[in-house]
């Protein structure tokens, strides 16, 4: 059977990506799926772009891939909306167009968020009070429908193995190039992998099932934050070099 890399959240970081495809190359992987958010950030977008389009078997679209080509009024164009836009080209902009939302092969559904949204974390619950572990019950209304044994998932960038009752498997990879951030909704919450390294998985399935194998590569983050921290991004800054973010990044 296969062995499949799956990489989410690369977020346009080029050293972190860069890592994990020379990590790669000793992994003895037969193919590579990409779950989507590939370029959002003021890093290197088209680099990154310009990699995932070659060595990736199957790429997806994440909520900020997909904001790339919506409407979006001027006063909502954030910086990182401006820097890529301005970064990428005609034919990463063809590449990231035709990515379909969800996909299925192997006997594995892949979507960014949930198999329905790529605005909602399939493995978290955010609460008043932080973030938790997703209840089983609502993990299993949000893939009704799919039969696959592996539903592989990105968007909370954090690296989560979840078994279900009825069988199922979810990975999420972790991200690539942002290993924390905060959200404000629907609650202001944090996402943080408590270390700076770029994170994927690789799935293969044998006579007992899907193995998955978690990995986080150490890269020169250092690097990458000042390349952030550079082009207007303190808070990014402080999230590539130390995995961790507040409420008020």
């Amino acid at each position: 059977m296969p062995r499949w890399a799956l990489l989410a959240d690369v977020h346009g970081n080029r050293l972190a990506l860069a890592a994990v495809l020379d990590d790669l190359t000793r992994r003895n992987v037969d193919r590579v799926i990409n779950l989507g958010d590939s370029v959002y950030s003021v890093l290197q977008p088209r680099w990154c772009a310009e990699q995932l389009a070659q060595i990736a078997s199957i790429s997806i679209s994440g909520n900020q891939d997909r904001i790339l080509f919506e409407e979006v009024q001027t006063a909502q164009q954030n910086l990182s909306y401006r820097f890529v836009q301005a970064d990428l080209g005609p034919n990463e902009r063809a590449w990231l167009a035709n990515q379909p939302a969800t996909a299925i092969v192997d006997d594995m559904f892949c979507c960014h968020g949930t198999p329905s949204s790529d605005t909602t974390y399939l493995l978290e619950h955010v609460t008043p009070h932080g973030v938790q572990l997703q209840p089983e019950a609502m993990i299993l209304a949000a893939i009704q429908g799919v039969s696959q044994s592996l539903i592989v998932c990105g968007h909370s960038h954090i690296a989560r193995t979840v078994q279900l009752a009825n069988g199922q498997l979810i990975v999420n990879p972790g991200s690539v190039g942002i290993p924390a951030y905060n959200d404000d909704l629907p609650y202001p919450h944090v996402m943080q992998a408590g270390c700076p390294h770029a994170r994927y998985a690789i799935v293969e399935r044998n006579a007992h099932g899907w193995q998955v194998e978690q990995y986080a590569i150490g890269y020169a983050w250092q690097d990458a934050a000042l390349t952030a921290q550079h082009n207007g991004r303190e808070n990014l800054a402080r999230w590539l070099a130390t995995g961790r973010a507040q409420l008020d990044d």
